[in-house]
């Protein structure tokens, strides 16, 4: 497999991305950050990434706050 030094979510998927940062943050936190209702009210992996797939901007900024701590070096 050829890596892609320049991409940090290359490979990575979504729900990945999603599940690494509720367990670094918490829903609380990913509320307080991005207020969308998934996040705000009950809740889930599933609706989140129902909804993070349909809304580009939302994707956007959770992706952008991932590829900040893998780049600043939190694991």
């Amino acid at each position: 497999m050829q890596e892609h030094p320049n991409d940090p979510l290359h490979g990575v998927t979504l729900e990945s991305v999603l599940k690494t940062m509720v367990e670094r943050y918490g829903w609380q936190e990913l509320a307080d950050a991005i207020p969308i209702r998934c996040f705000m009210f009950d809740p889930t992996i599933k609706s989140s990434l129902t909804f993070l797939r349909k809304t580009s901007w939302a994707r956007k900024r959770l992706e952008d706050w991932y590829v900040y701590d893998v780049t600043r070096g939190i694991k």
